[in-house]
């Protein structure tokens, strides 16, 4: 089992904590993490896009004018794509970009991407991270003294104090347990978990 330093929010080692290797120490399946990515990615688009073709724009009904004889080029409608406000030729139409995993590849993809954050050194535990407040700059110093700037805090319970606490920081995420997902644990430089998230994580995802 792989061992790592559990500290506090003022960057002080206060223990140590064995990582179960089940969620923390397996193979790194490189193809299943990019595929998670990319399921997230495409599942994000809202696939709404939408321009009008010829037949959907309005007006264009009458020849504007007659087919020979005027010295123009013949034209049977104001609403052709080549006529200044006419249709799109080729338009973009609302679709359904989402993609499927399964939920084994799912959680294959999430244990090799966290085994990759502690492979790294980029997986910091801390004992506890609480607020009596939300107060942003007392959480931009506990960023300062764990030494990171971009981070993904994962915490046991939706904390309303921490949660609030990172919000006006741009750099910061945070999420819950049952939320963490590949794309922000390789986003963010650091995840940075407190010591019972840790716990439920070997607990859920065991």
């Amino acid at each position: 089992m792989a061992e790592v330093s559990v500290l506090n929010m003022e960057g002080s080692e206060v223990g140590k904590i064995k990582l179960n290797d089940a969620i923390f120490g397996v193979e790194i399946n490189e193809h299943l993490v990019h595929q998670a990515v990319v399921t997230q990615l495409a599942n994000n688009r809202q696939g709404t896009q939408k321009a009008k073709t010829r037949s959907e724009v309005r007006g264009g009904g009458k020849k504007p004018w007659r087919q020979k004889g005027t010295g123009h080029a013949r034209q049977g409608s104001i609403r052709a794509p080549q006529w200044t406000g006419g249709g799109v030729v080729f338009t973009p139409t609302p679709r359904d970009y989402s993609l499927k995993m399964n939920r084994k590849e799912k959680r294959i993809a999430l244990k090799s991407a966290l085994t990759s954050r502690v492979n790294e050194g980029k997986f910091i535990v801390v004992d506890e991270i609480k607020f009596e407040a939300p107060k942003t700059k007392e959480f931009a110093q506990m960023m300062t003294n764990l030494d990171t700037a971009k981070a993904l805090v994962v915490i046991n319970d939706n904390d309303a104090n921490v949660v609030k606490s990172a919000a006006n920081i741009p750099t910061v995420k945070t999420a819950s347990v049952n939320t963490i997902n590949v794309y922000d644990i390789l986003k963010y430089d650091t995840v940075i978990v407190s010591q019972d998230a840790v716990k439920t994580i070997e607990e859920v995802y065991a």
